[in-house]
């Protein structure tokens, strides 16, 4: 089917079938609920500000600005979130435009008027914080959130200082904002031939549905103009990258850390090491990704491999088709392992319409899990019949089971989650569908070749892929605090080396994929892209315990799924029984990874 032939008329939001819409009256049941609480929210914040200057004076007055603080922003959280998910439905809606605007103004209008909180905080000392304990037992309540703040300490600057820095912040962002306008708007780009001889415009979106091709020539023509597009800009590309790369230096040596890395890594509780061992690890088993891609050549019968031919079908045929209800049904299955409970929330999830399942016109595209304190999670989909919506579905309702979990066993203030711990909930519930699949189309020669497909796709995206960004990345802030100028050639050579110790001499290095770097706007978030691969790696992990272990092992991953963010990310990954600080838990990743790399050779 082209591409062209795919651009069916879209339902309007109106003739949606309302079960498979989200119930958004859980939030609020009328517009004018929603009215109410941003009004109550704008006349929070100058009571919010009167309180700047009393933290110091007594214990009850800590107590009293911090309740005051958390019910704003627990209100303003509803605001916000109904706001959004009204707009994301349907884009066109100039009056749910205008509310999401008026959202997005009032959350910015209170970061202004609570920015006072932490600089006064950190004002007492921890001989006065004991005190304050000792006179007003209820703030022990909160103390894991004082301890946040005053773990920063000595890396927070006088006042002054950060009211500039808070300031300049539009500057510093610079080298972000011009990649996004360049990237998303500026940059024009070629048509190019579809497997159906159609001529279709370039872009992000489209180049990866086309080097999914079963036709060579197409992923070739798709690689090779792509680049040809950000070799024209290179030199611009490189010059945001370095503004970016050196506000994070900047800030990193002002406030005190030893890297931009650490800054960045601290910034989430989490310690180097996590970083640093998950690239020595996966370095140490590249000779699996070099293995895969070797297959990979075999199986497509190509005299030379090449970086475009890694993202097709190894199967061929179309993937597997799966409606919404099959899917729910396949879901709750192989959940089950997860033990009644969880299986008994799953099941609200899909009875009582916390799902926006079918796409319509102007909906917001993708998928995400979304949710208040307050409320039941929400699940916004665009459904197509396929694998890859099976494993989305399973995917959201992991964050979806962790949101709710979180909110029903903690209080507001640690009723969320780093977003270090995010990614593993959605993942593990990923890799429980992968063994269950497994275990069911055992006898299935074809239904197998598919899933491994997926799964061992998905884990040389997300564990090799990012874990090479990560590299990267790092190599790039070091280079700059020594003083190398990252200009572009510097830039694509190492980026190139970078890719050929990756994928090995089993695939060619395309002069193309020197500029790798220039389009991947994960480079401006600031050491990021590492969580997804240790995420993925400790998702494993977790998923062979629960589906391989006993009742303890499911116990433990659904304490974890409790904690929110009532510890550090790093102890409660341990209550769930994975360490991140020792690399067991990549080791034995890949060695899953390596069970199911010798399982599909053989179907071969």
């Amino acid at each position: 089917m082209s591409l062209m032939a795919e651009t069916k008329q879209l339902p309007l939001r109106k003739d949606v079938p309302v079960e498979l819409t989200w119930d958004l009256t859980t939030i609020y049941q009328t517009d004018s609920e929603f009215e109410t609480d941003y009004q109550a929210v704008e006349n929070d914040l100058t009571a919010l500000q009167q309180l700047s200057g009393t933290l110091g004076k007594s214990a009850a007055d800590l107590l009293k600005a911090t309740e005051a603080l958390l019910a704003a922003s627990r209100k303003l959280e509803k605001v916000y979130v109904y706001a959004q998910l009204k707009n994301d439905q349907d884009t066109s809606q100039d009056r749910y435009q205008a509310m999401y605007a008026r959202s997005q103004s009032l959350a910015a209008r209170f970061g202004a008027a609570v920015a006072w909180f932490d600089p006064e905080l950190l004002t007492l000392s921890p001989k006065q914080m004991a005190d304050y304990y000792q006179q007003e037992p209820k703030l022990k309540a909160y103390q894991r959130l004082y301890d946040q703040t005053f773990a920063k300490r000595e890396h927070i600057l006088n006042h002054d200082v950060e009211e500039v820095l808070a300031g300049a912040d539009d500057i510093f962002s610079s080298g972000e904002k011009t990649f996004g306008i360049l990237d998303n708007t500026d940059l024009s780009f070629p048509s190019v031939t579809d497997e159906n001889g159609n001529q279709v415009q370039l872009s992000q979106g489209v180049y990866s549905i086309l080097l999914e091709s079963a036709d060579r020539t197409v992923r070739k023509e798709a690689f090779q103009k792509l680049y040809q597009v950000y070799q024209q800009f290179q030199h611009t590309l490189a010059s945001t990258l370095t503004t970016n790369v050196k506000n994070h230096n900047f800030k990193a040596r002002l406030r005190g850390y030893h890297s931009a890395l650490e800054a960045a890594l601290s910034a989430n509780e989490v310690p180097v090491k996590v970083y640093d061992n998950l690239i020595t690890e996966v370095n140490r088993h590249l000779d699996l990704l070099h293995r895969y891609v070797a297959l990979r050549k075999r199986i497509l019968g190509v005299d030379e491999l090449h970086m475009y031919d890694l993202y097709t079908s190894l199967v061929g045929e179309k993937s597997p088709q799966y409606t919404f209800d099959e899917s729910k049904k396949v879901a709750l299955d192989a959940l089950q392992v997860m033990g009644p409970e969880y299986v008994s929330h799953v099941k609200e999830e899909f009875n009582n319409r916390w799902i926006d399942v079918v796409e319509n016109r102007y909906k917001r595209s993708g998928g995400y899990s979304s949710g208040t304190y307050d409320t039941n999670p929400f699940i916004l989909l665009n459904w197509q019949n396929n694998l890859d919506n099976l494993y989305t579905l399973i995917h959201e309702t992991g964050h979806s089971m962790h949101s709710y979990y979180a909110s029903h066993h903690q209080p507001y203030q640690y009723g969320d989650y780093s977003i270090f711990v995010a990614e593993i909930a959605s993942t593990t519930n990923e890799n429980i569908l992968t063994d269950y699949l497994l275990d069911k189309y055992k006898d299935d020669q074809n239904m197998k070749r598919h899933i491994l497909n997926y799964y061992l796709d998905g884990f040389k995206g997300t564990v090799f892929r990012q874990t090479q960004f990560a590299e990267f990345e790092q190599y790039i802030h070091e280079q700059d605090a020594k003083g190398q100028p990252l200009t572009a050639n510097f830039l694509d050579d190492y980026y190139r080396q970078l890719n050929q110790k990756y994928y090995g001499d089993g695939v060619v290095s395309d002069e193309q994929i020197s500029l790798e770097w220039s389009r991947i706007p994960h480079f401006y978030y600031n050491f990021y892209v590492y969580q997804y691969a240790t995420g993925f790696a400790a998702a494993s992990t977790l998923a062979d315990k629960i589906v391989n272990g006993g009742q303890a092992d499911v116990d433990r991953y659904l304490n974890y799924l409790k904690s929110g963010s009532s510890d550090t990310p790093i102890n409660v990954m341990k209550k769930a029984g994975v360490d991140m600080t020792q690399p067991d838990y990549l080791t034995r990743a890949f060695k899953i990874f390596e069970e199911r790399l010798d399982e599909f050779e053989k179907l071969f």
